[in-house]
């Protein structure tokens, strides 16, 4: 019968004289005690037995003559407080390919640990160093248990996954190892509860989807690249589904591929964190910090969450999101950047929500490209530059978000459009600036003590302010600039430094209900050649007087109060302003024209009685208006192509235009649709004729202001049961007066989907198009065979949508004249070698759907110029010719698949 002890030893009485010969006689069960040495052996174990070390850790080594010193292929043997040393071969030191073997204060040199196959392994206060490859790899379907262990000074990485490997890491190290400290790859599963990875060459963990890890408590420090990298893994598919709602399909699964919960990333010499490809990532109360780069980028298509999470101390940007990701961010904390606190861009989306992002050494949060941005209930502070900038083509929407000391502005936007609404900016040099041809909505908004402008909206830029106050400004409470065209409403103005109201000359603004104290100089200040409606104003305890209007200056101010002040009005002598049932009260020195109380009630529905005038109601517009007319049609004749477009478009203003006359005669006006479907393929100018159609109508005074807002499925259609409705109708709100624009319309109604919100966005827009058939036109647009799936799917549809305007695609011919315009435009010269070469480009490029027309030749005119440029730097002294013209040598190659 064979003994249950065994001993080994390399010399002395009743021992065997290798670990080897020992497991041959041994029985299940039995504990073979080894006494210090070293044993010059490779075990392979295949049996439920125990090999400890006799003397305790470090006094037994088996050494690998070749091959593994350890190599498992079956059942649950425990080793204890041994040291295995693979051979020179370069193999693993411990190969387990079967079984569940127990090592419990071992120690692994030279060759790591290997578990394959269906194999499981348990190691406890192990080490793993000095290997000439990684520390430990699992692969096929095998688990590993690490807990308490170190794996350091690994050639390769410190813990590598593959296949459908599984692994649970507790309590344990990974350090100073040339790659990764963990890789994972393929459908590999790992947790990690109080680890640390540090001091590795690479990332410190790589995670490949699909694979999936969770990370409790654990701190990635002191790496050479990356604290956590998500990318995409071989045959990953790198985006959605065409028509799948990333965020409804996310919102079915339990939790992202790969979390981070409690965690510390710190002193990385590159990002923090850095997701890419398809993959999804949560950080939950972590805190990255001190890192070479950026604290985290969302890049790809990836969805990246963090929820209560700190990002400190960084030197680059805080948050980034970039090309197609989705970055939400729930409390927390973004702090002390070298950059900027958030920057997004290409066409991204963001979504921060009770956040607070602090002392960016750039604009704090940056929203460029095609990005779609939320802010709820966030705070913004300590800015260097703006606290929130907006530009190029982003979308952004601020509700509930405080804004402090911003050295620049509280909100820029330049472009893009926006929506902030019970917004609070206080200590800011500009509250908000608007500079965009979209049509910017301000809700409730609150600007404070800013040391210059409070509200400046710029140049040929229309807003919509709802509401709010401006408080205590270095210089103008509002400004309006020339040619632009806000709608002001319910705002209180107080304590400006400069003046409460400054419409500056063109400027044609449509003020309601706003209320200015306590000014500096002007109440409102109206500048020469300004127009403009003032109704139901009140101005009170200026510095200057309380209205000034400047020469040829032709506002109209209607039932406006003007009290406690000096002076109620002070303008130039051919001044053309109008004043319509005004007052004042308690002024000292009055020349406003006031109306009395027999006038004030005389003035019956449709006339107002005017002080000082003849009654008649005219502000000049409609003068104005029949000299645009031929203007606007002119510049819609040199349009490039478009030839049946433009030629339904002109009928339609001649229409239009007799429609007016008849009115004006007291004639009753023919049945009219305005509302159009633009049916053609993408850059083939649909926008365009679009902007051109609403001031086209806006010069025939059938709409108010003619402006422009685009819109396409996402910006109609909401996220949840209750929150389209809303969505769609403060859309609908920004178009009144002027054209809502909806590109890809059909997108409302996906194919093959019955039970959707699109649905319900229809319908909002039907009711709206009914309650407000006067006050804007809707215009959708897509592909022709798609628009008629749009118009089938609601009956109100079909009746308001009787006419569609097809725009072909381009010629080539058509093309190579954008692309001269395009060079005019940017003074570069095009010779005729250089357009014959440009028709030969358009001629041989293939018309896939992926062809853009009008953007495809405007592409071409980048490409070209890139061209020039890389030509023309080569020349050591380029005159004016050599700045200008673009050669047949700078076209590109033609796109032929």
């Amino acid at each position: 019968m064979k003994r249950n002890v065994l001993r080994v030893a390399d010399r002395g009485w009743g021992t065997y004289r290798t670990v080897t010969a020992a497991l041959r006689a041994a029985g299940e069960g039995a504990v073979i005690h080894v006494q210090p040495g070293v044993y010059r052996e490779s075990l392979s174990l295949d049996a439920e037995v125990t090999v400890l070390a006799e003397k305790g850790p470090g006094t037994v080594r088996i050494v690998a003559p070749h091959g593994p010193a350890l190599s498992v292929t079956g059942d649950r043997p425990v080793l204890r407080e041994i040291s295995f040393e693979g051979s020179p071969g370069g193999g693993p030191s411990v190969l387990v390919g079967g079984g569940a073997p127990v090592l419990e204060g071992c120690t692994m040199t030279g060759g790591g640990v290997e578990v394959i196959r269906d194999a499981t392994a348990e190691l406890r206060s192990c080490t793993v160093e000095d290997t000439a490859r990684s520390g430990v790899q699992v692969t096929g379907t095998a688990r590993v248990t690490l807990e308490d262990c170190v794996v350091r000074s690994a050639a390769g990485h410190g813990l590598a996954l593959s296949d459908a490997a599984r692994a649970e890491v507790r309590r344990s190290t990974l350090e100073r190892v040339t790659g990764c400290g963990v890789v994972m790859s393929g459908d590999s599963q790992a947790t990690f509860d109080e680890c640390s990875v540090r001091h590795t060459g690479e990332a410190a963990v790589l995670v490949h989807t699909p694979a999936r890890a969770l990370l409790r408590e654990c701190r990635l420090h002191d790496t050479r690249a990356q604290g956590l990298v998500v990318a995409d893994g071989p045959g990953t598919a790198a985006a959605a589904e065409p028509g799948t709602d990333r965020a409804s399909a996310a919102a079915g699964r339990e939790e992202p591929q790969i979390r981070l919960e409690k965690c510390e990333v710190f002193r990385t010499e590159r990002e923090g964190v850095l997701a890419g490809g398809s993959g999804e990532l949560r950080l939950r109360d972590c805190h990255v910090r001190e890192t070479g780069g950026a604290g985290v980028i969302a890049a790809g298509t990836c969805r990246v969450e963090l929820d209560g999470t700190r990002v400190v101390d960084v030197p680059g940007t805080g948050l980034a999101a970039l090309d197609g990701a989705e970055l939400s961010v729930k409390g927390g904390t973004v702090a002390r950047t070298g950059a900027n606190g958030v920057h997004a861009t290409g066409t991204c989306t963001v979504r921060l929500t009770g956040c607070e992002i602090t002392a960016a050494a750039f604009t704090a949060l940056h929203f460029a490209g095609s990005a779609k941005a939320v802010l709820r209930s966030c705070t913004v502070r300590d800015s260097t530059q703006h606290a929130v900038r907006v530009e190029e083509t982003a979308d952004l929407v601020a509700e509930d978000t405080r804004v402090e000391h911003a050295r620049m502005t509280g909100f820029d936007v330049r472009d893009a459009d926006v929506v902030l609404r019970r917004c609070v900016i206080s200590d800011t040099a500009t509250g908000i600036r608007l500079e965009t041809g979209h049509r910017p909505l301000l809700e409730g908004c609150e600007v404070l003590r800013p040391t210059g402008t409070g509200i400046e909206i710029a140049a040929g830029t229309g807003a919509l302010v709802h509401g709010g106050r401006v408080e205590a400004a270095g210089s103008a409470g509002v400004f309006l600039d020339e040619r632009s065209e806000a709608v002001i409403e319910d705002l209180a103005i107080a304590g400006s430094k400069g003046s409460g109201l400054v419409i500056w000359s063109g400027a044609r603004p449509r003020v309601r209900s706003v209320s200015i104290s306590g000014t500096g100089k002007n109440g409102v200040y109206v500048g020469d050649g300004a127009e403009g409606l003032l109704e139901d104003c009140s101005v009170a305890a200026t510095g200057y007087p309380a209205v000034y209007v400047g020469a040829g200056a032709s506002p109209v101010l209607r039932r406006c109060l003007v009290h406690d002040t000096d002076e109620d009005l002070s303008q130039a002598e051919d001044a053309a302003a109008r004043f319509e049932q005004c007052r004042t009260s308690n002024v000292k020195v009055t020349t406003m024209p006031v109306a009395d109380e027999a006038e004030a009630a005389a003035a019956g529905p449709g006339r107002v009685a005017v002080a000082g005038g003849t009654g008649t109601p005219a502000d000049g517009r409609e003068t104005a208006a029949a000299e645009l007319l031929p203007e606007l049609l002119s510049e819609l004749e040199r349009l490039v192509g478009l030839e049946g477009v433009k030629r339904e478009v002109a009928s339609m203003a001649k229409v239009m235009q007799m429609v007016k006359r008849r009115q004006e005669a007291g004639l009753q006006p023919p049945p009219l649709s305005r509302h159009l479907i633009f049916a053609g393929n993408p850059g083939t100018g649909k926008t365009t004729v679009a902007r051109l159609y609403g001031r086209l109508l806006a010069a025939l005074g059938l709409l108010a202001s003619g402006h422009l807002v685009e819109a396409d499925r996402s910006a109609l259609v909401g996220e949840y049961v209750g929150h389209t409705a809303p969505k769609t109708t403060a859309l609908f709100r920004r178009a009144l007066g002027g054209v809502l624009f909806i590109d890809e319309a059909y997108a409302l109604v996906p194919a093959g989907q019955s039970n959707d919100f699109g649905q319900e966005a229809i319908s909002t827009l039907v009711k709206l198009m009914e309650d407000h058939r006067d006050e804007v036109v809707v215009i959708a647009a897509g592909y022709p065979e798609d628009m008629e799936r749009l118009i089938d799917s609601n009956p109100g549809l079909a009746s308001r949508f009787t006419r569609t305007l097809t725009f072909d695609d381009y010629s080539s011919a058509d093309l190579v004249r954008i692309v001269e315009h395009q060079a005019t435009s940017h003074e570069y010269g095009i010779d005729e070698a250089t357009a014959a070469a440009l028709l030969a480009h358009f001629e041989a490029t293939e018309r896939t759907e992926r062809f853009g027309n009008g953007r495809t030749a405007r592409q071409t005119f980048q490409r070209m110029t890139e061209h020039h440029a890389m030509r023309v730097a080569d020349l050591a002294a380029p005159d004016a010719g050599d700045l200008t013209a673009l050669l047949p040598s700078d076209v590109p190659p033609a796109v032929t698949g």
